[in-house]
């Protein structure tokens, strides 16, 4: 499965995107700011190719898609949230957008969740491509 974020509105707060599933339109995303050296919590990870697995995580209490080997980070994960304070260098996604905000974001996250799922089901995987 090919995922490809294309980050579109940058701004001083955070970075609006949109994100596709194997080349159709998925949802948009919303992270922190792109800056050129990294302040914890307040900046996105590197544009880059990335795998994604399934974790479970323990600040959620729930399985999330987990990104591996990000340069400089941990724990980046898609998940749910409206405002660059929900992002904590992580990405989220939504149904909706405007500036430095996203809405609609459960019901984004959870059909693009089964569609991971399904994937990890049929042990395919899953690559990110940031740009």
């Amino acid at each position: 499965m090919n995922l490809d974020l294309q980050r579109t509105t940058l701004s001083g707060n955070s970075t609006i995107g949109t994100l596709s599933v194997n080349g159709q339109f998925e949802c948009f995303t919303l992270e922190d700011a792109v800056r050129p050296e990294k302040i914890p919590g307040v900046t996105a990870i590197p544009a880059g190719d990335y795998e994604i697995v399934i974790t479970y995580s323990e600040h959620f209490q729930r399985m999330l898609p987990l990104l591996l080997n990000v340069p400089d980070f941990e724990g980046v994960r898609i998940h749910t949230g409206n405002r660059p304070e929900d992002t904590q260098g992580c990405i989220l996604v939504g149904q909706q957008q405007d500036t430095d905000r996203i809405a609609s974001s459960k019901p984004a996250f959870d059909r693009l969740f089964v569609q991971l799922e399904a994937a990890v089901r049929s042990k395919e995987k899953i690559l990110l491509h940031i740009h």
